[in-house]
Parts: C-alpha cells; sequence; structure tokens
C-alpha cells in the first residue's frame, strides 16, 4: 500500500518563508519589468485586462504602492504617528486616482523610477530579521496595522496579477506561473475577507466550500455571517455549494479577473456568492 504525502504548504508570515517568498517575487517582478521595457511610446498606452488601467497605468500603480511601503517603513521606524487607514472599499478608486497621476510622465522616466524605489524596498525585505519578518508592525495606508512580511506579499499580487494583465492587454494567453499561484492560495482567503460587499452581504448567510488542486492546495470551508467572512482548512464534503480551483484559476478568480471554478452543488447559491465581494 502506497502513502501519498502532500509537500508542508509554505507559510510567507513566518521566518521560514522569507527565502522562498522573496525569490518568487524576484521573478515576476523581472518578468514585469522585461514588459514593460518591451514596450514602445505607442504600446505604452495599451488597454490592459485591469480595465482602467493602460500599460502605464500599470507602472504608476507600482511606482505608487512602492513608494507608499518605504514611506510606511520609514514612518514606523521613525515612530512617527500615522494617519487613520483609508479602509479598502474605496481603495480602487483612489488607487486608480494615485497611478493615473504618473500619466505626466515620460516612459522611461517612469520605468527607471520604478526599478530605483523597488530597488530600495527591497533593501528594506531583505533585511529584515526573523523577528522583523513575524512581528515588526507597519500600518498599511488602506488597512491599517500589518506585519511587515505581508508587504512583499502584495508585491507578489501586484507584479504577478498585474503582469498578467499586462499580457492579456496585449493578447497574450498564458495563466500565472505555478510558484506565483501556489504561494499566493491561501493568501487569497484574506482578500475575500477584506472585500465582502456590505450591501450584498445584507442578510444573507451562508457556508460553502473551496477546494484548490496541486501540491500546496486543499480544501477550504467558508462561513459568512452578520456580513464577515471566517475560513478554516477542513472538510468540504458537507458543504451545500463547493467551488473547485486550480491554483492560477484561484488567485484570478479572488481578484475578480474572470469567474473560474467549477461549482458543484447548490447552483443559485453559488451564484449568490459570486457577486459578495467587490473589486480592488
Amino acid at each position: 500500500m502506497s502513502v501519498e504525502v502532500r509537500p508542508a504548504r509554505i507559510n510567507t508570515f513566518a521566518p521560514e518563508g522569507k527565502d522562498h517568498l522573496l525569490k518568487v517575487v524576484r521573478k515576476e517582478r523581472q518578468g514585469f519589468y522585461d514588459l514593460i521595457d518591451s514596450t514602445n511610446d505607442e504600446t505604452w498606452k495599451t488597454p490592459t485586462a485591469c480595465t482602467e488601467w493602460e500599460i502605464r497605468d500599470q507602472v504608476g500603480h507600482l511606482v505608487d504602492v512602492t513608494e507608499g511601503y518605504i514611506n510606511r517603513f520609514n514612518l514606523a521606524r521613525a515612530k512617527q504617528p500615522f494617519p487613520e487607514p483609508l479602509g479598502v472599499t474605496g481603495m480602487a478608486k483612489m488607487l486608480d486616482d494615485a497611478a493615473k497621476t504618473f500619466r505626466a510622465s515620460s516612459r522611461t522616466q517612469l520605468i527607471a523610477r520604478l526599478k530605483d524605489s523597488s530597488a530600495k524596498l527591497f533593501e528594506i525585505f531583505d533585511a529584515l530579521t526573523p523577528d522583523q519578518w513575524a512581528s515588526e508592525i507597519v500600518p498599511h495606508v488602506y488597512m491599517g496595522p500589518l506585519p511587515a512580511s505581508i508587504y512583499p506579499v502584495w508585491q507578489l499580487v501586484d507584479y504577478s496579477v498585474h503582469s498578467w494583465d499586462i499580457r492579456a492587454g496585449l493578447g497574450e494567453s498564458q495563466p500565472l506561473s505555478d510558484d506565483a499561484a501556489t504561494t499566493l492560495i491561501p493568501i487569497m482567503f484574506i482578500v475575500l475577507q477584506n472585500t465582502v460587499d456590505a450591501e450584498q452581504a445584507k442578510g444573507f448567510d451562508a457556508t460553502w466550500g473551496v477546494r484548490v488542486s496541486g501540491d500546496q492546495g486543499g480544501s477550504w470551508k467558508l462561513e459568512l455571517k452578520s456580513g464577515a467572512l471566517t475560513y478554516e482548512e477542513a472538510s468540504v464534503a458537507a458543504c451545500p455549494v463547493v467551488f473547485n480551483f486550480d491554483p492560477n484559476d484561484w488567485v484570478l478568480t479572488a481578484y475578480q479577473r474572470y469567474p473560474g471554478g467549477a461549482a458543484i452543488g447548490d447552483r443559485a447559491l453559488a451564484y449568490k456568492i459570486r457577486r459578495l465581494f467587490f473589486k480592488i
């Protein structure tokens, strides 16, 4: 009799996950750089799968968040006061406005600015000690106090998902890399928790299951109650509806690039669940 052994899932919030996470982020960042370096002044304005943004706006967004993260680390370490978090409800509009403020910059200027800022941010990431990685708190502009380790995670989201956006805009159908998609599997539950649409969730309590395939996948039970979403890794056999994903579809569905995954069970409930979340 053979026994299947599933590799332990990498916990990017633990110090042991630092090297893996930074390696994957660097790879995704280089892929993003390759895409934008291949543009010219005409293709720079190509629409992307993030429908509000052209390629230049994707770069502007990365400049905005990268420089914002550097500023937040600096403020935290100087023990300076932080403004109240802006919240995620209006985050999409504010990020959109910020990204488009860089349209006045030339293509070469903006690409150089991103690379310079990113190099500085990664110096901060590389220097994080195990204790800082797990325990240092750096308040996020929109989400408030967060552990330092979440910032390279958000960088992985940005470089991988926005590379997909650019490729889709250029007519290139290509999934996320396996490393990026599998590393982000558990992070997508945090995304869903923070993007529940209060209006859609009003008076609607539900339980459902999510299965993600692959060595780093698994099954999770999700519950929406009184507008709050919780989740746990557990059997989903008793759930009224279960969504089955591969890692790529799971990440891109959570970020609402398309409604991926196959729903098994209560179709009407599945329809409502898919409309529970707002886009960021």
